[in-house]
């Protein structure tokens, strides 16, 4: 914290300290007990005002890269109604030595999912679905769908009727019962046997093949990520009658400006593509361009509701701020202010104690697409935030949060595979305070 920001608290309790010696002096013992609470509220706000420390994020950014973790890493953070910092170091190309920049385009792979999952609650408000009707109302091949229920004497596997529907709402927070990958179950070898997100494949092939994939549990009983989320654009491209992708542009990407954002990037902007770096044997090793080109430079036919799109700060954090803003950016409504809480709002049951890895995000729980932060950090090594935050990350270690407590929304980027929590860890750290609690929650 600040030299100046500790004068403040300083001043602020020397000024309590004086008021109530002042009361206890003249005996007015109520007076005493009102002006403790008040004073205690008075210092603690001043502790919890955050102020960011651009030389501590900068010089944060510089040790991912130079202690190996990142290629290249950059960050943007909007406070107050204004940038309030952009920072970057080493390189989207190390090999060609081009630097990470604000016009670099990176692949944010599971970044993709909140953008699906506000264009799906788009046509939730225009009544065109119930959160809780059966996903198979309006995908009827997910009607006859099977649980696995483990192995009999033999070592057969076993399956049944699943306790209830999925519901849509079972899709947007995680709790369908889908597989995602390889696993040790039979039901993981038959989701990789059907391989529903093959690239060559369009999104009602995706969910032809996926309906007929048992699940690994009934719906709503466990926390488990998953295909669910490209579920969600078969939806919208059911419900709104328009390809996905299509339906993507013109009712989000377009209307806030995020013109660098897209599945199949232009040919033109391939210059700007940060190349993807794989941790191996300790060391980051450069992906072949061909792997990192696949998603976005060649045409596929999957356009997946998890995955795909690639991004700027900038563009991403169009998409942040209207968050922030409450479903709406410089005068452009995108979703009502009720159906971004709802989205932030913890949707997993406490009899939900099967979370997979998302205890792994710290104290949160999950809302519609989004994980949500619902009590104080706990331990030391937890990531920094503050109660009330929502937020996702990619496989390529990006990052963003929008936080309402603070004012505050940033996002984070490197290209650094596999998932590298250490990086998101430190920009929380670097922006917060290694020390910073935030408001109490529950």
């Amino acid at each position: 914290m600040r030299r100046g920001t500790h004068v403040i608290e300083r001043t602020r309790k020397g000024f309590c300290d004086t008021l109530i010696a002042a009361m206890a002096h003249a005996q007015r013992r109520v007076e005493i007990g009102i002006l403790v609470l008040l004073c205690s509220a008075f210092v603690a706000s001043a502790q919890e005002t955050l102020r960011l420390d651009g030389k501590r994020i900068d010089e944060a950014l510089n040790r991912m890269v130079s202690d190996g973790r990142a290629a290249g890493v950059s960050v943007l953070v909007w406070k107050d109604g204004q940038e309030a910092h952009f920072g970057a170091a080493g390189f989207a190309d190390r090999e060609a030595q081009r630097p990470m920049a604000r016009d670099t385009i990176a692949q944010i792979y599971s970044m993709t999912k909140p953008i699906t999952g506000v264009s799906l609650m788009q046509l939730w408000e225009q009544g065109k679905f119930g959160l809780d009707d059966p996903l198979s109302r309006y995908l009827p091949a997910f009607e006859s769908m099977q649980v696995y229920a483990g192995k009999d004497a033999t070592g057969v596997p076993m399956y049944r009727a699943p306790a209830r529907a999925i519901t849509i709402r079972d899709i947007m927070r995680h709790t369908a019962g889908f597989a995602y990958g390889p696993g040790n179950t039979p039901v993981h070898d038959a989701y990789v046997k059907a391989d529903p997100l093959a690239l060559d494949i369009d999104l009602v092939e995706m969910g032809q093949r996926l309906s007929k994939v048992p699940l690994l549990f009934d719906p709503g009983s466990q926390w488990s990520y998953s295909i669910a989320v490209d579920v969600q654009a078969l939806l919208v491209e059911t419900l709104s009658g328009q390809p996905f992708a299509e339906y993507v542009r013109q009712h989000v990407l377009e209307p806030l400006g995020m013109h660098d954002t897209a599945w199949r990037q232009p040919d033109e902007r391939l210059p700007r593509l940060a190349a993807l770096y794989r941790k191996t044997d300790g060391k980051l090793v450069r992906d072949p361009n061909a792997v990192t080109r696949r998603l976005n430079f060649q045409n596929n036919k999957l356009t997946g509701g998890g995955f795909g799109l690639a991004s700027t700060v900038d563009d991403y954090m169009r998409f942040a701020r209207m968050l922030l803003g409450g479903g709406e950016l410089e005068g452009t409504r995108i979703l009502k202010p009720s159906t971004v809480r709802l989205m932030a709002t913890d949707e997993l049951d406490a009899r939900v104690t099967q979370r997979l890895f998302l205890p792994s995000k710290g104290s949160v729980g999950f809302g519609l697409d989004f994980a949500v932060r619902d009590s104080q950090p706990q331990k030391p090594e937890e990531s920094r935030g503050a109660v009330g935050e929502f937020f996702w990350d990619g496989a390529a270690s990006t990052l963003f949060w929008v936080d309402p407590a603070n004012h505050l929304a940033a996002v984070f980027f490197a290209q650094t595979m596999p998932f590298d929590g250490t990086l998101h860890r430190d920009i929380r750290a670097a922006i917060y305070g290694a020390n910073y609690l935030g408001p109490k929650g529950d």
